[in-house]
């Protein structure tokens, strides 16, 4: 079946016309690919290998704009034969080979893997490696970039990093954790103003109020415990309001050995000057200018690397990517919380600055021995506008039409991610809140931001919105 597959692929792209998605045990797609929206320089990147004949086939997991930037970070690789990517989206497919599985289904993907002869997979969402699917595939003997599941508790649970804060002391803010309405109540009454209300589990960026009344407070408490995230808010944990600068850092791990990675700031407000509701994230810029080196060295001393030996410590060595929610407060950085995958929209920025090849170093840390020589990183500053469908975070329409996005990528040094597309007949069309990601590499933030906006002005889509202030902490 696997070479009766692959001369069928073959054929349809030495004809031109690669699969949009393939379906384990059916035939691939004939339909034509939608462009990619990159830059031309990348038009018809595919297989690739060293020189030395094929590498690797590796699997990536997801099917966001932070998806679609990894995909394009793997498919520069030398070491890099084949990639498939489960389900990605339209901008992913001149890339690898978008697929169809049930990613809950650990044993489908195990398969899978086998059968296309995988040897590597990289996990994009926080819910597969919450979930396990890393043990589920290191127990079939494939090896995967993201922590275990007991390790992926530094996002998954929001008390247990509190708790490993507490016991390793590292920086953040007071807290309590609860389990039941009535006591999580009465502590309330005795905190002061603003503060901070988090459900436990993962709640899809809906699971934090900064409440600035008791009104607010007691509502988030009620909603959560009244079941309104679910199994997410069954505990709750309260904690101080931290006032200061928010940034986002990353560090690659490999278990005992962190290394820097980049940082960024993004705006997870919907609308301009930081109004209306939470979001995933709107937009977002790399590097961050408040992150000095010397930050940066004061973050991975008194953050990354004690909560690396802490997860030591506990049994749960931690690798993957740390993402570090940090409040640079007066008396230095402080932990908000942690992510265990990359960011969405930050790693739109951050790999448009990598200048090495990101496979090797995602394989390092998933075998325990990442380099000790600092990322290559562009001086240059990326930065990333998010458009998204009318009446996002809330509900939207689906379906309706992109257009003129080749124009947009006709601006210098202009990348565009899909985020939320799919292709219908001839019509890319728009599926989800957030849906593209209009990118821009400049040698300065004024200059990227400008490219951004020049490029989204050049995108038909009257259905849509995007915040106008992008990096305006930076200008």
């Amino acid at each position: 079946m696997f070479g009766h597959f692959r001369a069928q692929l073959g054929q349809m792209l030495a004809k031109g016309s690669p699969a949009s998605h393939t379906v384990l045990n059916a035939k691939p797609s004939a339909q034509s690919a939608v462009n990619c929206h990159l830059p031309h320089t990348w038009q018809g990147l595919k297989h690739r290998s060293n020189g030395t004949g094929i590498i690797m086939n590796v699997l990536l997991i997801g099917s966001g704009g932070r998806e679609h930037a990894l995909a394009l970070a793997l498919a520069k690789s030398p070491a890099l034969s084949k990639l498939f990517i489960a389900p990605g989206n339209p901008g992913t497919e001149r890339l690898g080979e978008n697929v169809i599985l049930k990613i809950e289904d650990h044993e489908a993907v195990i398969n899978f893997c086998r059968l296309m002869k995988i040897e590597f997979v990289v996990v994009g969402p926080e819910v597969p490696l919450v979930a396990g699917i890393v043990d589920s595939l290191a127990s079939a003997g494939i090896l995967a970039f993201g922590p275990s599941k007991a390790a992926a508790q530094l996002e998954g649970s929001k008390g247990f990093t509190k708790d490993l804060c507490a016991q390793f002391n590292i920086p953040t803010a007071a807290y309590r954790r609860f389990n039941a309405l009535p006591e999580a109540q009465a502590y309330l009454r005795e905190q002061s103003l603003p503060i901070v209300i988090k459900a436990d589990g993962l709640a899809a960026g809906k699971g934090v109020v900064v409440a600035t009344t008791r009104a607010e407070a007691e509502a988030a408490l009620n909603m959560m415990f009244d079941g309104g995230l679910g199994t997410a808010g069954a505990e709750v944990v309260i904690e101080a309001f931290l006032e200061g600068e928010e940034a986002s850092f990353f560090a690659l791990c490999d278990g005992t050995h962190a290394l820097a990675f980049a940082s960024a700031q993004d705006h997870k407000r919907a609308y301009d000057g930081d109004k209306g509701p939470n979001t995933g994230g709107m937009g977002a810029y790399s590097p961050a200018p408040c992150m000095t080196p010397e930050l940066e060295a004061q973050v991975m001393r008194q953050i990354i690397e004690p909560t690396l030996r802490g997860m030591v410590a506990r049994g749960t060595p931690f690798k993957g990517v740390l993402f570090a929610g940090l409040m640079l407060t007066k008396s230095g950085p402080s932990l908000i919380e942690y992510n265990t995958r990359f960011g969405d929209p930050e790693t739109q920025v951050m790999l448009l600055r990598l200048d090495e090849d990101l496979l090797p170093l995602l394989l390092a840390s998933a075998k325990g021995d990442l380099p000790q020589k600092p990322v290559r990183l562009s001086p240059q500053t990326a930065l990333t506008v998010v458009y998204a469908a009318q009446g996002y975070p809330g509900a939207v329409v689906s379906g309706t039409e992109l257009r003129r996005l080749d124009a947009a990528v006709g601006v210098p040094g202009v990348t565009v991610f899909h985020a939320g597309t799919k292709r219908d007949g001839e019509k890319l069309v728009a599926i989800g809140g957030r849906v593209l990601n209009i990118t821009a590499l400049a040698p300065n933030v004024a200059t990227a931001r400008a490219r951004a906006y020049e490029a989204i002005a050049k995108i038909d889509w009257p259905e849509g919105f995007y915040r106008t202030d992008i990096a305006w902490r930076a200008l």
